[in-house]
């Protein structure tokens, strides 16, 4: 019956594994690529920098000359002027009709439509590195949830191994007590230890499932409940950390996009200082236009026949081109003020840029502080695995002869299952902060060719 009972336990405990082997197995890659096509921040970022390209466009535009017409169809009671013949009527009703067409544009203006590209230009290239900043924030958070995953698949794998020892010490156990070899006692403290562990187990394969809901989530799948992972090949070899923060933070300040878009920023705003002086410039601009208009109360000269609609239109045809100088005297001191607040827009944008690489470096440094912390602990739990492996198996050998209590004996397996713990998460943090490493030099998050220092 117990076999039975560890049979089925088994089967329910690979029972994800074999609805992943009928499934799709997501690579950490494929999740990155999906996450990328489909998170929603990263869908609204592009839209922020669509609205930049239309902004940069509507800016080029405005070198253009505008063009617009006019058209009315008026009816004049009394006293009025007719203005095709400049001539008041009395008590007759006027109908009247007038046509305009006009064209306007901006020769000179301190250079304001120019600056005001290059602004918008640069908005955009920020917009664009922002959006690019999204994007790695995404892989880095797919990343290790990702890992989080293999982890937690480590350790259900590392408790089941210790669930499935203490019930055939158990079986080991009852046949002693059943000999008189060993005290009662002793068969009930492992079958305590043995329903501990499975609590534990059970605990272990909540995280792990809660852990697979999160990854699912952060890749907006819609049956999330089916989602499973590709287990990659971990390599144990021997390697170290290459280079030095200075010298990934000297590779990383020249591509990351959050410091390109704060360079974009501080051009940005290096041109709206420009275009704000641009407002002491006079203003140059060319305008020409055209227009005609229709009576019914005029006739024609000389005959005074009726006038025809068409005849008018064409006789009374206007066309006017002109020059327009506007120069700035005092507008309430808005220029100077616009001024000043431009430069104080130059050294906001200077402070974001240098405390943008200032963290960039910090976060380097971290990563490779955390890095040769988790590589040192990792050599350290290899180490306690190796002496718990030996010192449980030798407090097997001891329980098997009745010189060790049962308690005893749990204390050894869980200390073993303890340090098995720790070396799979020194493992895993040491895999995601060389990763982190590695994206700031500019390589892909992929977790082809794995690396685990071995010692």
């Amino acid at each position: 019956m117990k076999r039975k009972y560890l049979f089925i336990s088994i089967i329910l405990l690979f029972s994800p594994l074999v609805l992943s082997a009928q499934q799709k197995l997501w690579t950490l890659e494929e999740c990155i690529s999906h996450a990328l096509e489909n998170n929603i921040q990263i869908k609204q970022q592009k839209i922020m920098t669509d609205y930049q390209v239309s902004t940069l466009e509507q800016s080029k535009l405005k070198l253009l000359p505008t063009v617009n017409g006019s058209a009315s169809h008026n009816y004049s009671f009394g006293r009025a002027l007719d203005e095709t013949t400049y001539e008041f009527t009395d008590n007759v009703t006027v109908q009247s009709n007038n046509f305009y067409a006009g064209s306007n544009v901006t020769l000179f203006q301190g250079l304001v439509n120019y600056n005001t590209i290059q602004k918008n230009k640069y908005e955009l290239l920020a917009s664009e590195q922002d959006l690019e900043k999204f994007r790695d924030d995404i892989s880095m958070n797919i990343a290790l949830a990702y890992l989080q995953i293999l982890l937690n698949q480590e350790l259900v794998s590392a408790t089941e191994a210790q669930v499935k020892l203490t019930k055939e010490q158990i079986d080991r156990t009852r046949r002693m007590v059943d000999a008189g070899s060993l005290a009662r006692g002793n068969l009930l403290d492992i079958e305590a230890q043995a329903a501990r562990e499975e609590l534990q187990l059970v605990n272990m394969q909540n995280q792990l499932t809660l852990s697979l809901l999160t990854l699912a989530q952060m890749l907006e799948l819609e049956n999330p409940q089916e989602f499973a992972v590709a287990i990659p090949e971990i390599k144990i070899e021997d390697a170290s950390i290459q280079g030095s923060p200075s010298a990934i933070y000297s590779a990383a300040e020249q591509m990351r996009p959050e410091v390109l878009s704060a360079e974009y920023q501080l051009r940005s705003a290096e041109y709206d200082l420009a275009i704000a002086r641009g407002g002491r410039s006079p203003r140059l601009s060319l305008g020409a236009s055209v227009s005609t208009a229709y009576s019914d109360n005029r006739l024609r000269p000389i005959t005074y026949d009726a006038y025809p609609f068409g005849d008018q239109l064409r006789d009374n045809i206007s066309y006017g081109v002109g020059f327009s100088l506007s120069i700035p005297v005092f507008n309430g001191w808005q220029v100077n003020s616009s001024i000043q607040n431009s430069k104080l827009g130059i050294d906001n944008s200077r402070y974001a840029l240098e405390s943008t690489k200032k963290q960039l470096y910090k976060t380097i440094e971290q990563a490779f502080t955390d890095a040769n912390g988790a590589l040192k602990q990792y050599h350290a739990s290899q180490k306690a695995v190796a002496s718990m492996e030996e010192a449980f198996r030798y407090a097997e050998q001891k329980l098997d002869v009745g010189l060790l209590t049962a308690f005893e004996y749990n204390q050894s397996k869980t200390q073993l299952l303890n340090a098995q713990s720790e070396m799979a998460q020194a493992k895993y943090e040491y895999i995601f902060k060389t990763k982190v490493l590695d994206f700031y030099k500019g390589v892909p998050l992929t977790l082809d060719h794995i690396t685990v220092i071995s010692k």
